[in-house]
C-alpha cells in the first residue's frame, strides 16, 4: 500500500513537470550570420557559453532567423574597423541573447576569444567622432576691404560702417552665428536677391540682354571670394541669447 502512495505521488510530480521541460525544449533561437564571421570561429567561443547560461540554444540559419548579425540593428562587437549589429523582432529569446551580448559577462566573453593568444573582437563599439577644421587660406585682410566695398552697401560688415548699411539685411556678425555660415558666404552668389546683381568672372553666366541687374552689379573675383571668407571667419558671432535656430532664423517664444 505503501509502494503504490509513492508511485502516485512519483507519477504526480511527472505529470507537472512535463510542462517545465516542454518549456526549456522550446528555448530555442535561430541566428543568421554572415559566412565570413562564422569562419572567425567566435560563435563557437560565446553560443555553448550563452546556452549555458540562458537554457537558450542557437541554431545558425542562412536566412529567414529570428535574429541576425550583420550591418543593421544594435551595434555589439567590433572586428577591427568592422562593427557586428544585432538585429531582431519581437522574439524574446532573441532579446536574451541582445540583453547576454551587451551585459559585462557577454562583453567579457566576446573580448576572451583570443586565438593565439591574440584577441580578434572588442566589445568597444563606440563610433569615433572626427572633427575636421577647415583651414581658410584667404587674405583677411584683402577680404574686409572687398566686403566693405561690395557687400557694405546693404550689410553692416562690422564698425566702419555700422551707421550707412541698409537695417532689413543682417549683419556679418548674425550670419556668423549660423551653423552653415561658410556655405552661405561661399555661395552667397546663388542665394536671392545676389543672382540678380552678382558678377564673378568665370563661374556666373552674364545678365541677360534683357534683364541687367537693377543696382550697380557686385564684381567679385573668386580670390576674393575666398578673402571674404578668411575675413569673415575671424569675426565674433552676434550673441543672441538662443534666439536664432538651426535655420538661421530668430525664434520666438
Amino acid at each position: 500500500m505503501k509502494m503504490w502512495r509513492k508511485l502516485k505521488v512519483i507519477a504526480a510530480m511527472l505529470v507537472f513537470a512535463l510542462p517545465g521541460i516542454a518549456t526549456a525544449q522550446d528555448k530555442a533561437l535561430t541566428l543568421a550570420v554572415p559566412e565570413a564571421l562564422v569562419e572567425t570561429g567566435l560563435l563557437k567561443h560565446i553560443l555553448p557559453r550563452f546556452s549555458l547560461k540562458t537554457g537558450i540554444r542557437i541554431t545558425l540559419a542562412e536566412d529567414a532567423a529570428e535574429a541576425t548579425l550583420g550591418t543593421q540593428g544594435m551595434a555589439v562587437f567590433r572586428q577591427g574597423e568592422v562593427i557586428w549589429h544585432l538585429s531582431h523582432g519581437e522574439d524574446a529569446d532573441a532579446q536574451t541573447f541582445a540583453d547576454w551580448l551587451t551585459s559585462d559577462v557577454g562583453k567579457r566573453t566576446v573580448e576572451g576569444f583570443a586565438p593565439e593568444g591574440v584577441a580578434l573582437f572588442s566589445a568597444d563599439v563606440a563610433v569615433e567622432e572626427v572633427v575636421t577644421e577647415v583651414v581658410l587660406t584667404g587674405d583677411a585682410v584683402l577680404g574686409e576691404e572687398v566686403s566693405l566695398r561690395q557687400c557694405g552697401r546693404c550689410h553692416v560688415v562690422g564698425e566702419k560702417n555700422r551707421m550707412s548699411a541698409i537695417g532689413s539685411t543682417p549683419s556679418f556678425a548674425l550670419m556668423r552665428t549660423f551653423p552653415d555660415w561658410l556655405a552661405r558666404f561661399e555661395g552667397f552668389y546663388l542665394l536671392k536677391p545676389h543672382p540678380a546683381f552678382t558678377q564673378i568672372p568665370g563661374v556666373t553666366d552674364p545678365f541677360p540682354e534683357n534683364l541687367p541687374s537693377p543696382i550697380a552689379p557686385i564684381e567679385v573675383t573668386l580670390d576674393e571670394l575666398q578673402a571674404i571668407t578668411a575675413f569673415v571667419s575671424a569675426i565674433a558671432p552676434a550673441d543672441l541669447g538662443g534666439m536664432v535656430d538651426a535655420g538661421g532664423a530668430f525664434q520666438t517664444e
